[in-house]
């Protein structure tokens, strides 16, 4: 199935792919990209207070003449409130209004996330934002706004590919169960990041069984556990394949390959580093007996 919509559990669609300007940068390269990845068929852009490029995110949007879906994130800036944080975004977007607003980091909340969140509610209320979320949220801090008798948040964007599934399932168990739609940032780590680890063989398997890109088997990973995607990319031809790859479904078998080849990812690092260990063990060893033997000349 292609890239469409998630409902929301405030009854408002969110798109299943977006493109996210973490990475971006600042400046002109920021406007050029986010034009680029509405031209080439992105329909959501998230940013945030903390990337410092919303000026240059709303600018590509006006730009490429198009009204994707918006999200921002209140990340505490220079210790500023909700309220002042939105309006500045606000006006550096160039909207009056963003589509998804989330809470950044549990941190930000100072240990009462029900009061930040009743503040989220009064300002989706005033218009100011249609929908709101939160991120990196894990479940105790979910649970405290749930039992406080606020409404629950709409999403949680999270970490999430196959080397951290294991820790991550309760997580996206009690996501399942409150109708909270998980939305994943970093999916293509492994790759991007972890060369050379425990999901290589299986993935590449994978990827040449469907005659699609690695990256396409990690975003259909990810939407197997129920996610939408956030991703990033400067080169146009891999936002293509990243439209592309909506059409990519997994087997169970392929699933489970997955999974099981991300629970050894911790057990491969860990032996990753006593090589490396080792390894520096032996150059000390080795440089010290150099030195004895240049002495000794």
């Amino acid at each position: 199935m292609a890239w469409g919509t998630r409902k929301l559990n405030d009854g408002r669609e969110l798109p299943e792919i977006g493109f996210g300007t973490w990475t971006a940068g600042s400046g002109q390269t920021v406007v050029d990209q986010v034009e680029q990845a509405i031209e080439t068929g992105f329909n959501h852009i998230d940013t945030a207070q903390y990337y410092n490029n919303e000026y240059e995110t709303g600018k590509g949007i006006k730009e490429s003449s198009e009204h994707p879906w918006i999200t921002t994130k209140w990340s505490g800036k220079d210790n500023k409130g909700i309220r002042q944080s939105l309006q500045e975004s606000l006006e550096y977007l160039g909207v009056k209004s963003v589509d998804l607003y989330l809470i950044h980091h549990p941190r930000l909340v100072n240990g009462d996330a029900p009061a930040s969140w009743a503040e989220f509610e009064e300002i989706k209320k005033e218009g100011l934002v249609k929908s709101i979320g939160v991120s990196n949220f894990q479940i105790e801090d979910l649970e405290s706004i749930r039992l406080a008798g606020e409404s629950t948040p709409a999403v949680n964007q999270i970490l999430l590919h196959p080397y951290v599934y294991s820790q991550t399932a309760p997580l996206l168990a009690y996501h399942a169960t409150h109708n909270i739609v998980t939305e994943a940032y970093s999916s293509l780590y492994p790759i991007t990041h972890e060369k050379g680890g425990p999901l290589d063989k299986p993935l590449s398997k994978i990827a040449e069984k469907h005659s699609a890109s690695e990256a396409g088997v990690l975003f259909a990973w990810a939407r197997s556990k129920g996610a939408v995607i956030v991703t990033t990319s400067r080169q146009k031809s891999r936002l293509e394949d990243y439209l592309h790859s909506g059409d990519l479904e997994l087997s169970d078998k392929e699933i489970k390959q997955l999974d099981e080849a991300g629970g050894k990812f911790q057990a491969w690092k860990t032996k990753q580093k006593a090589l490396k260990a080792v390894a520096w063990g032996l150059f000390a060893v080795e440089g010290l007996a150099l030195v004895r033997w240049w002495i000794s000349r």
